[in-house]
């Protein structure tokens, strides 16, 4: 009788539980497990392409100290972050991780740059090579966030929905923290540079004087513009 009770019981209890959207929490958060797991995959082979990558522009390009500091500085500062799947259940953690993952985003996207200005390093195979990965991986992170981004949206959102945030509740289940709009802004936004402005590069001011000139209609070598509006007044 006693067995049969405990039997029943237990029925009970996985139907209600079942029923309160505890199966959908636990499948969410495997996903988001798996879909981070792959987020941090991509930026690691990001973060490996960089030494071999800044290398080989040193070799072109030394006296762009500035620039190679930026990206290996960026890159040491991704490598201090212990990027764990339980980073995800800490926000702070988790910002720290994203903003790192920005600036060397933006330092990569600097020296990019300044690669335009070596035509020799462009054409280098090495240079190629890297630079082909350095684009497909940038592009497998592009669809790894994006991928995390809707798991956690889908997870967060059963958290705050009634019932079964009840039983997250219960069970200590948190929202996770996602990547933010700013994040995806600044990512996905290319570098602003003006090609055109160099030191020096103003325009003449001699055509406004050969217009003054030819104001008469007569063809007179070079004159000064003194001398042609003396011979306006005098009706020449």
């Amino acid at each position: 009788m006693i067995r049969k009770l405990a039997a029943f019981l237990v029925v009970v209890a996985t139907l209600a539980l079942a029923g309160c959207g505890y199966n959908d929490l636990q499948r969410q958060d495997e996903g988001i497990k798996a879909a981070w797991s792959e987020v941090l995959n991509q930026y690691q082979r990001r973060a490996d392409l960089v030494p071999n990558l800044v290398n080989t522009v040193k070799g072109y390009a030394a006296q762009e100290q500035t620039v190679l500091t930026e990206v290996t500085n960026a890159r040491a500062n991704v490598a201090g972050i212990k990027a764990t799947p339980e980073l995800v259940n800490d926000p702070a953690a988790f910002q720290k991780f994203v903003k790192a993952q920005s600036e060397l985003t933006g330092a990569l996207s600097r020296l990019m740059v300044v690669v335009e200005n070596y035509p020799q390093l462009k054409s280098d195979a090495l240079f190629r090579d890297l630079q082909s990965q350095l684009e497909g991986t940038e592009n497998r992170i592009a669809v790894a966030r994006n991928r995390y981004i809707k798991t956690v949206q889908e997870y967060n959102t059963t958290v705050r929905t009634f019932p079964t945030n009840l039983t997250a509740m219960v069970f200590k289940m948190d929202t996770k923290p996602n990547f933010t709009v700013e994040n995806e802004a600044v990512i996905s936004t290319p570098p602003k540079v003006d090609f055109g402005k160099t030191p020096g590069a103003q325009s003449a001011p001699a055509p406004a004087a050969k217009t003054s000139a030819s104001a008469d209609g007569k063809a007179t070598p070079a004159p000064t513009p003194e001398p042609s509006t003396d011979l306006l007044k005098k009706g020449y």
